[in-house]
């Protein structure tokens, strides 16, 4: 008996024996390397490095920052600052600015208040201290003027002031012995230590006014008489 072949190819339609391909693995594509361009590449580089000394410049300065005393609420002349009139910030500082640590707070509060403080201002070491407004060689008058006995400008502490003597028609002036004078317009004068609000129905303030000693008891005289008029001095003191 004959071995029989195997045919490797399939019958076609027209009798003749045909083969297909068979096919093998796809190569991939070729893709080309990229191109670096060293212009793209350095200007990264100068941007990381600008940002690196952005943030370091950054941190050294909140590292650098410093906790000090603030004013919180107006503080007029005279007034002695209580702890609610006082905050704390964190700031950074110029060598040569002054300002009361945050932990020196304590050690302002109670004095005065040398000059006016205004809110969200840093508190220095020369705008307190713990001497009174009325300085040796004074006295202290207390006024009670009227509406139109005062100025209507409001009167803070430290501020210069005449007191005018304004005796009534026909009255003798009063000098500084007691006696009277001839003397129609007679100043002396004077600071603001303290002044009141008005009172409620009649509008008098109450003034307390720093005089020289010699000066004091003149000016108490022209008060009881109802006598005085109380005149601001410019800033400058003419």
């Amino acid at each position: 008996m004959s071995k029989l072949k195997e045919r490797t190819g399939t019958p076609a339609t027209n009798g003749a024996s045909s083969q297909r391909p068979v096919a093998g693995p796809v190569a991939p594509p070729r893709v080309s390397a990229r191109r670096r361009r060293p212009g793209v590449i350095a200007l990264s580089l100068a941007l990381i490095a600008a940002g690196g000394a952005g943030v370091a410049v950054l941190l050294l300065q909140v590292g650098s920052r410093t906790p000090v005393v603030t004013v919180v609420r107006e503080v007029q002349v005279g007034q002695v600052l209580t702890e609610q009139d006082l905050g704390e910030a964190s700031v950074a500082l110029d060598p040569a600015v002054k300002a009361v640590g945050a932990g020196d707070q304590k050690s302002v509060v109670g004095k005065r208040a040398a000059v006016e403080l205004k809110p969200g201002s840093l508190l220095s070491p020369s705008q307190v201290t713990k001497d009174s407004l009325v300085k040796p060689g004074e006295q202290l008058v207390p006024i009670g003027l009227k509406p139109e006995q005062v100025p209507a400008t409001d009167l803070v502490p430290g501020q210069e002031v005449q007191l005018v003597h304004v005796p009534a028609q026909g009255a003798a002036s009063v000098g500084d012995d007691g006696k009277p004078s001839d003397g129609a317009r007679e100043t002396i004068a004077g600071r603001v230590v303290k002044a009141s609000k008005a009172a409620p129905g009649t509008g008098v303030v109450v003034v307390d006014v720093a005089t020289s000693a010699k000066d004091g008891a003149t000016a108490a005289a022209w008060v009881s008489t109802g006598a005085v008029r109380l005149v601001l001095d410019a800033p400058d003191g003419r």
